[in-house]
C-alpha cells in the first residue's frame, strides 16, 4: 500500500510533515494500550487503510506474548473491515463510539465484549470537546494531501476529523493517493464553534453557502507520524430496488407531489436528508423520474441515487459529510471530479448533522427503521430489544428538527415472521411526537396532527401487512376496553411485550 518515493512530492508539500513519512507498522507503535484513538472514516470513505491494520497486528503480537492491549476507538460513523473489522478480530477494542456497521464488532458488542457509546452523530463532536468521554491520546487521519503550508486537503469525508485533529495529543496523517487531487476545494470547514456559554449563531441559510474553510488545520508539532498508501474506499455495491423498495419509494414521491398540491411544499421541494440504505437509495431513484426540478440537499451521506439526481440536473446542489457510492458510483465520481466542484460540498458532521441548520432549512428526511409501534415510536437500532444493529447515526438529528420527515420499512422481517409493525417497540429511538410520516411496501400513514388513538387506527390500515393486521386490530380493542379510564394510548402491557417474546421461544410469531 506504500507509494513509491517519487510520487510523494506531489502530495506533500510541507518540509516538515515531508520529514515525518514512515511505514504503518512504525507509526503504529505511537499507539499505546488503553489509548484512545479517533479515527476518520464515515460510511466507509475516508477511512485510514494502512494503520489500523498495524494497530492490529501490534495487538495480536501483545496477546501472544499474554499481555494485555486494548484500545477506544472513535470515528466519525462506520467505517470499514480494514478497520472496525481487523480490529474486532484482534479483539483490539474495549471501547467503540458513535457508529457501527461491521458484523464482526456488532457480535463483540452485543456479547459485552466492547462497550458501545451509540451517540447522535451531532452530539460526538460537542461531546469530546465538552470531556465527556475523556481524553484523546491519538488521531489517525486520512487526508488526499498535505499543502507546503501545512494546511490539509480532506478526502472523501469529514465526519469528526476537525475536532480529532483539535484535541488529540498526537497525529498521525494517512495521505491516500487514491482520492482525486481535484478533492481541493470540495470542503468547508467551520471553525467558529465554540463552548458554551461563549457559542453564537451559526450563519448558513442555504445548503451550499460556504461558511468556513477549504482545509483542515493541524499543528505540525503534534504530528508524529505520515503514511502514504494508495487504496480504495469501501464502495459497498447498492442492490437493485427490489418491488418493496419501489414501492415505498412510490408513495413517498406522491406524497411529496401532494404536499406541494396543498402548498406545504415549494416545486422544487426543500433540501433533502437520505439515510444510507437501499430503501433511501430507491427514493433518491424515484425522484429521477418525477416532475421535481432544482431541488437540493442537506445531508450526511452522498449514495448513487443523490450522485444520479445531481447528473440529471434535477438536483442542483449537494451539502453532505462524506459519500457513500458503490463501486460504480465511486469510478464515476473519480473520473469526472472536477465536474462536481461548486455543486458537492463537504462538511463537520457536526455541521452537516446540526439541528440549528435542519430545523432552519426546513430539510425533508427520509430515514430507515427496524419497528414501528401503533402510536408511532420507532426502533431504528435495536432487534428484539436488546441486541444493537447499527445505532441511531444521523437520523435523530434529522427527524427531531426536520420540516417534514419519513421512516421507511418493510412491513415484515425474517421472510414475514416478524411484523415491523408492532403494539408497542422493542427500543425507542424516535418517539411519537418526533415521527411524521411512516412508510411499508403496504401503505404510508401520515400521523400529523393524530391524536394516538387516530394515529393507531392509520398505522393498521395503511402499513401493517394483511397478516398481523386484523390482530393489531384487535389488541387496540381489547386494550380500550380494559381501561375505560385509560383510553388516551391505550395498551395491554403484558401482551404487547408477548409479541416480542413469542418469536424469541418459538423462532416465530
Amino acid at each position: 500500500m506504500t507509494t513509491p518515493a517519487a510520487q510523494r512530492e506531489n502530495r506533500i508539500t510541507c518540509p516538515v510533515l515531508r520529514s515525518r513519512v514512515t511505514s504503518a507498522e512504525e507509526a503504529a507503535t505511537h499507539v499505546a494500550p488503553g489509548d484512545s484513538v479517533g479515527i476518520s472514516g464515515f460510511t466507509g470513505a475516508g477511512h485510514p487503510k494502512a494503520v489500523p491494520q498495524a494497530i492490529a497486528r501490534r495487538v495480536e503480537a501483545a496477546h501472544a506474548r499474554g499481555d494485555d492491549f486494548r484500545i477506544g476507538l472513535w470515528s466519525g460513523a462506520s467505517t470499514a473491515p480494514e478497520v472496525d473489522g481487523v480490529l474486532a478480530s484482534a479483539h483490539a477494542l474495549d471501547k467503540r463510539l458513535p457508529y457501527n456497521s461491521d458484523p464482526a464488532l456488532r457480535r463483540l458488542i452485543n456479547t459485552g465484549e466492547v462497550d458501545y457509546v451509540d451517540a447522535h452523530l451531532s452530539h460526538s463532536a460537542q461531546q469530546a470537546w465538552f470531556g465527556f468521554y475523556g481524553d484523546l491520546d491519538v488521531a489517525v487521519v486520512e487526508v488526499a494531501a498535505i499543502l507546503p503550508n501545512g494546511l490539509l486537503v480532506p478526502g472523501s469525508s469529514i465526519g469528526n476529523n476537525k475536532t480529532w485533529l483539535d484535541i488529540a495529543d498526537k497525529v498521525i496523517l494517512e495521505v491516500n493517493h487514491w482520492h482525486p487531487r481535484d478533492l481541493e476545494g470540495f470542503h468547508d470547514l467551520y471553525y467558529g464553534t465554540a463552548l458554551p456559554p461563549h457559542r453564537i449563531p451559526i450563519q448558513l441559510t442555504h445548503p451550499m453557502q460556504r461558511i468556513g474553510d477549504p482545509y483542515l488545520r493541524v499543528d505540525p508539532a503534534k504530528v508524529v507520524a505520515v503514511v502514504e498508501t494508495d487504496a480504495p474506499d469501501r464502495n459497498t455495491p447498492l442492490t437493485a430496488p427490489d418491488a418493496d423498495s419501489r414501492a415505498m419509494a412510490e408513495l413517498l414521491v406522491d406524497f411529496l407531489r401532494h404536499e406541494v398540491a396543498a402548498g406545504r411544499l415549494p416545486p422544487s421541494l426543500l433540501p433533502l436528508q437520505s439515510g444510507v440504505g437501499n430503501v433511501a437509495n430507491a427514493v433518491m431513484e424515484g425522484l429521477l423520474t418525477s416532475e421535481f426540478e432544482g431541488m437540493t440537499a442537506f445531508t450526511e451521506v452522498i449514495q448513487d441515487g443523490l450522485l444520479d439526481l445531481l447528473d440529471s440536473g434535477k438536483l442542483r446542489s449537494l451539502s453532505s459529510t462524506s459519500f457513500g457510492l458503490s463501486p460504480v458510483g465511486a469510478a464515476r465520481f473519480r473520473e469526472n471530479a472536477g465536474t462536481y466542484k461548486g455543486r458537492i460540498l463537504l462538511r463537520s458532521q457536526e455541521i452537516s448533522n446540526h439541528p440549528e441548520l435542519v430545523r432552519r432549512l426546513g430539510v425533508i428526511a427520509v430515514n430507515g427503521m427496524i419497528e414501528a409501534d401503533l402510536y408511532g415510536n420507532v426502533n431504528s437500532t435495536h432487534v428484539l430489544g436488546s441486541s444493537i444493529m447499527n445505532g441511531i447515526g444521523g437520523s435523530g438529528d434529522f427527524a427531531r428538527n426536520a420540516y417534514l420527515n419519513f421512516f421507511v420499512s418493510p412491513s415484515t422481517a425474517k421472510g414475514g415472521a416478524i411484523s415491523s409493525v408492532v403494539p408497542m417497540v422493542s427500543h425507542v429511538d424516535h418517539t411519537e411526537h418526533d415521527v411524521h410520516v411512516l412508510v411499508t411496501e403496504r401503505g404510508l400513514a401520515d400521523l400529523r396532527g393524530l391524536s394516538p388513538t387516530d394515529r393507531a387506527a392509520r398505522v393498521i390500515a395503511e402499513c401493517a401487512h394483511p397478516a398481523y393486521a386484523d390482530r393489531l386490530a384487535d389488541y387496540v380493542e381489547r386494550a380500550r376496553a380494559a381501561r375505560p379510564e385509560a383510553r388516551h394510548t391505550p395498551h395491554l402491557l403484558r401482551e404487547a411485550l408477548s409479541w416480542h417474546a413469542d418469536y424469541l421461544e418459538t423462532g416465530h410469531m
